[in-house]
């Protein structure tokens, strides 16, 4: 099950970056999953990751090479995490990067690692380095949709966004994959994204710039409240046009972040519309919070109420728990009277109990629906933050309880 269509939009190229895709049959027999990023050489390149306390061997890896700032090569894998592996899963990330390395003619510090799938089994390296000749032969800068693919899991769908604006003259292009449709949760989600422009960005602007879009795009989703091993997000700027995004350039820095932010946004809701068993694609938007932090916890309050969730599969109108959930926040000298509550635009909650003008079948139409808008008016301050999040279903929890077998 997923939300929406599930078309893959045109992804145009981006010159001085270039994918190749292999199958090595790490999981599942003639599927594509192993994937190569190459990145032109005067690129730079930032990196966010998982906030778990146990991060994946690839994960350790790529923040090391990453900090040497002389990045050609991403390598991923899917099917297999390569998390709670200890030394021998770093054994084997390094010798899948020295693998690429040899075969690319780089240092073994130039490859960054990824691995996504079951965790706690070893790694097959042998699968993977027999391989990379073929990914690297299949190089290719309009290889995206492809790549799309290969680094999927339990997604049902590829994920990837496109855009592109003119700027004196030049095309700019900003063009994303991404994968993740369970233990999706802020900080990072079980999610693997990668972004790739054309044009110049100083190393340490483009780290702030992911940082800062990754706050407003792939840490403002949840499926289950559940946070990965292995998340990791990569931006990748190739320098390929002459032109260089600075923040004192504010006409085209503007341009590129409004891009930059669609693009990501684009990348997590797609997540979200792919959550696992997800039939419904959840916004819940707090306005009026005193504070970001009000707003978010909120927000994720009811995102992640097994008994919200539950209602929200079964288009079952049960205000009562959006209300429960708002309640149990931890909002500090709460007035009840002054709460609002919304599914879309119709009023469930006001003035401390259901609203006057509140009828069941507003709220079923509401709750019909493949999209819903939750709406939690705080009328405490000027804060408003949005997360989406998905219903919870028979198949989510199918899923999981099949997901090794």
């Amino acid at each position: 099950m997923a939300v929406g269509a599930s078309t893959l939009p045109a992804l145009h190229p981006v010159k001085g970056f270039r994918l190749g895709v292999a199958s090595a049959g790490v999981k599942t027999p003639g599927r594509k999953d192993v994937v190569v990023m190459e990145i032109a050489e005067k690129a730079t390149v930032a990196g966010v990751f998982t906030k778990n306390a146990f991060c994946a061997a690839p994960v350790v890896i790529s923040k090391d090479h990453l900090a040497t700032g002389r990045n050609r090569y991403l390598l991923v894998n899917t099917g297999n995490a390569n998390a709670g592996t200890g030394a021998e899963g770093m054994a084997d990330a390094y010798t899948c990067c020295q693998a690429l390395a040899d075969a690319a003619n780089v240092k073994r510090e130039d490859v960054l690692p990824f691995s996504t799938g079951v965790i706690g089994e070893k790694l097959p390296v042998d699968k993977i380095v027999q391989v990379v000749p073929e990914a690297l032969a299949n190089l290719d800068e309009d290889n995206w949709a492809s790549a799309a693919e290969g680094i999927l899991t339990t997604d049902t769908r590829p994920k990837g966004f496109s855009v592109q604006f003119t700027y004196e003259g030049q095309t700019v292009t900003v063009t994303g994959i991404s994968k993740g449709s369970g233990m999706i949760m802020p900080n990072m989600a079980t999610m693997l994204g990668y972004v790739a422009t054309d044009v110049q960005v100083d190393r340490e602007l483009l780290q702030a710039l992911l940082a800062e879009k990754s706050d407003k795009s792939f840490n403002r989703i949840t499926v289950d409240g559940d946070t990965s091993t292995n998340d990791s997000c990569m931006l990748v700027a190739t320098g390929a046009l002459d032109l260089e995004v600075t923040q004192d350039n504010e006409p085209l820095y503007k341009l590129f972040a409004d891009a930059l932010e669609q693009v990501m946004l684009e990348l997590a809701l797609a997540i979200v519309k792919d959550g696992e068993g997800a039939t419904k694609l959840v916004t819940i938007h707090v306005e009026s919070a005193a504070s970001q932090k009000e707003a978010l916890d909120t927000a994720y309050t009811v995102a992640h109420s097994p008994l919200v969730k539950t209602a929200l599969f079964a288009s079952d109108p049960n205000w009562g728990r959006i209300l429960a959930a708002v309640g149990r926040a931890g909002i500090e000298n709460f007035d009840l009277d002054a709460l609002k509550i919304y599914l879309d635009d119709v009023c469930i909650v006001e003035n401390g109990g259901r609203a006057a003008s509140y009828t069941e079948e507003a709220g079923q139409a509401v709750m019909n629906q493949e999209n819903i808008l939750i709406k939690i008016v705080l009328n405490r301050g000027a804060v408003s933050e949005t997360v989406w999040t998905t219903d919870l279903s028979q198949e989510y929890v199918s899923i999981n309880a099949d997901y090794r077998s």
